[in-house]
């Protein structure tokens, strides 16, 4: 039976990366259940199977917190062997990387007790043998950074159509609160201000006039000559590192001039560079 790599199951040492893991195939589109009790592997191959579950990909992690998981583990992928050949994805690290993470995140290793933490990890290490032997994929982390780690997994398990890296922007208004969610944040309060004048005061950055206003001033001008050049070193950095979106809050005082245009003006050039582009003016109508 092939190898099916929208059905994972991660798996390893201690403070080798498995939570990181998951989390980055989440991003990639997978559906990940940490900590899922091995003996519940079957019923959930059964639902997927059955298409009860409106879900493509899933990536579970399973280890030795839980209780029984190196005798019942092995049992478990012989028997749904018969239905489904999930990729078994095994990650380890030196043990030298390991006692570092431990130490430096103050928790005590699992098998570690009362202990020293490299004997838990060589103790580990020891009984997960047999599971690494079952493996389909072992994954060394000692060196890899989390963005080595994120294009190693999109190399290996996805071939379905990768999600397209989305920008989200919102204009807002400084006086009505910051976006809490925003990764960057543009001030244009510096910006010609159409509140002051009486033809503009009650029109938005959509209306032509309030446009034509704010792109007439030389600040204007060189204001988002240097944005979009800053957003054209940062989109692919972003892209690289295996980020899935980023969202960019664009502010002026009200949050209906200023702000609006700018965002508009930044939809239209990311566009022209194929990245997918969302917007909201969050505070058009206040």
């Amino acid at each position: 039976m092939k190898k099916d790599n929208r059905f994972l199951i991660i798996t390893g040492l201690s403070g080798s990366g498995k939570t990181v893991v998951s989390r980055s195939l989440e991003d990639l589109g997978y559906y990940c259940i940490d900590n899922l009790p091995a003996k519940l592997i079957p019923n959930l191959v059964d639902l997927w199977l059955r298409r009860e579950m409106e879900i493509e990909k899933i990536a579970l992690v399973v280890d030795i917190r839980e209780h029984g998981f190196l005798t019942v583990f092995p049992q478990v992928l012989k028997a749904i062997g018969r239905k489904i050949t999930p990729w078994v994805v095994f990650l380890e690290s030196s043990d030298e990387t390991l006692v570092k993470r431990f130490s430096e995140s103050r928790r005590p290793h699992p098998l570690s007790r009362r202990r020293s933490i490299l004997d838990g990890v060589r103790r580990e290490r020891k009984q997960l043998a047999g599971v690494k032997a079952m493996a389909d994929e072992v994954i060394d982390t000692s060196a890899m950074s989390l963005s080595d780690l994120k294009s190693l997994l999109a190399r290996r398990f996805v071939t379905l159509k990768k999600p397209k890296f989305q920008v989200l922007m919102t204009s807002f208004g400084y006086k009505h609160g910051l976006p809490m969610d925003s990764d960057l944040v543009v001030d244009t309060r510096f910006l010609p201000n159409p509140f002051y004048i009486d033809t503009l005061k009650n029109l938005t950055g959509l209306n032509r006039p309030v446009k034509d206003f704010i792109f007439k001033a030389d600040v204007t001008q060189r204001f988002l000559k240097e944005l979009f050049r800053f957003l054209d070193f940062l989109m692919p950095r972003f892209v690289e590192e295996g980020k899935s979106h980023v969202r960019i809050a664009v502010g002026c005082t009200g949050g209906r001039h200023r702000s609006v245009v700018v965002v508009e003006a930044l939809k239209s050039y990311l566009k022209k560079r194929k990245y997918d582009i969302k917007i909201t003016h969050r505070d058009l109508r206040k």
